[in-house]
């Protein structure tokens, strides 16, 4: 019988670490899949900073980078800098991107640096507790809002991909979800486009992916499926914003 799916070679095979119905795993295996289909392997580059995804190259099989707290920006922007040929990328989380990073985030998108990024939006701070993040909905309940995110209180979600797309340097941006199969292919193409447009040198490309945190969102894996598809996107529209 003729072999028509496996494991990518750009992925370890290793148990995971991360919670039951979470996200990440799926979205490490969209980025190993594109990376073997572009056959660039070798000139990969992943830059991942603290967060739920801090073990990201314990899966990746090429090479790979930790950056200190929100700042996996600034060091893809130097790596990229010396070393021009490489594919680099960042795969961030909303703690990690959008709160201490926002600046470096900011930057990087406006001075147009030729890289990729991977933004996983989860609503919520996973690894260090269940707190609110910047992308946590108005309303939503964790450690540090257990009466529920108040607007006039800790103001609205942060809208990180509407933010970026007017920036002249920014290229391309796309907001796409993992919350079924058929999303989860759309998720796969966007992530391949932000890597193609990178070889093409076009320019700053991120792509942020809604995806779910059934632990520190008290749901179960399906649920917590639904919740990103009945509430999420009414908050973060999927689609090409830029």
């Amino acid at each position: 019988m003729k072999k028509i799916f496996s494991r990518p070679e750009s992925l370890r095979d290793i148990s995971t670490h991360y919670c039951s119905g979470c996200g990440h795993g799926i979205a490490h295996r969209l980025v190993a899949e594109v990376i073997d289909e572009l056959k660039i392997r070798e000139r990969v580059i992943a830059v991942a900073p603290v967060g739920c995804a801090v073990v990201a190259y314990d899966y990746w099989n090429f090479d790979c980078s930790e950056a200190a707290h929100g700042r996996a920006l600034a060091v893809a922007t130097a790596i990229k800098r010396v070393r021009p040929k490489n594919i680099v990328f960042t795969y961030q989380g909303d703690g990690d991107l959008a709160a201490i990073g926002a600046n470096e985030t900011i930057h990087a998108a406006n001075r147009g640096e030729n890289l990729s990024v991977i933004f996983i939006n989860n609503a919520i701070y996973g690894m260090t507790g269940g707190q609110m993040a910047p992308t946590t909905l108005v309303g939503q309940k964790t450690a540090t809002t257990q009466r529920g995110r108040a607007a006039q209180e800790h103001g609205h979600p942060l809208k990180i991909s509407e933010m970026l797309g007017p920036l002249p340097g920014v290229k391309y941006v796309e907001r796409v979800s993992l919350h079924s199969p058929q999303e989860v292919l759309k998720a796969k193409k966007a992530i391949k486009q932000a890597f193609q447009n990178q070889i093409g040198n076009i320019g700053f490309s991120l792509v942020e992916i809604l995806s779910p945190c059934p632990t520190y969102w008290g749901l179960t894996p399906k649920k917590s499926l639904d919740w990103i598809r009945d509430v999420m996107v009414k908050e973060f529209p999927l689609g090409r914003i830029k």
